[in-house]
């Protein structure tokens, strides 16, 4: 940056302006921020700011999405998405988390269950059945959303139940019917599943 402006005030080329800065700028910025750098992404360090100043007012850490929102993110998804992406953090990002906000990564006992075929089997079984029952047949518009009843805690809804994208979980099933196990498709045939 700084050695740009050398170049152009001995009448040189410069190889790149394209991300060039002025001095003038730069000064600016370390006035406002000494720790700002410019190759970290700008969203990590707004939120890095806003859970700093938030727990310096006297607030606890978030620990969970939707704990504190503030000027319109999500503080406590930003500081989950730093312990469970900790790796992908820079090692300075990583120092100025621990001994400034003390956030630390997350456990391996932490970490979400993947979800396997057989857990996604159930909710969608259970949706197909529900459209079934209330509609009468199995086809089921590729962008229709059924919301299974008793199937709460799961992501998705409005009230933070399932919302399973049956439509298209429909038409990926047909696609795939040659490699389903034989129980699958018979949950599917006693629903009049169009193969």
């Amino acid at each position: 940056m700084r050695e740009n402006e050398e170049l152009r005030a001995a009448s040189r080329p410069v190889t790149s302006a394209a991300s060039a800065m002025t001095g003038a700028r730069q000064d600016e910025l370390d006035a406002i921020d000494p720790g700002w750098c410019p190759v970290w992404d700008t969203g990590w360090q707004r939120c890095y700011w806003l859970v700093h100043n938030h727990v310096q007012a006297g607030g606890t850490l978030p620990e969970a999405a939707g704990d504190v929102v503030v000027q319109g993110k999500d503080l406590g998804r930003w500081v989950t998405a730093q312990r469970f992406g900790w790796e992908q953090r820079l090692p300075v990002q990583q120092w100025i988390l621990e001994n400034t906000l003390k956030i630390t990564p997350a456990g391996e006992d932490e970490r979400p269950v993947k979800q396997t075929q057989d857990t996604k089997w159930a909710p969608n079984l259970a949706a197909a059945r529900q459209f079934h029952a209330r509609e009468g047949h199995p086809r089921v518009p590729r962008k229709h959303l059924e919301h299974p009843e008793g199937l709460g805690g799961r992501q998705g809804g409005a009230d933070g139940g399932v919302v399973v994208k049956l439509g298209i979980w429909l038409d990926n099933v047909r696609k795939r019917a040659a490699k389903l196990p034989e129980q699958r498709r018979t949950d599917l045939d006693q629903l009049g599943m169009p193969w």
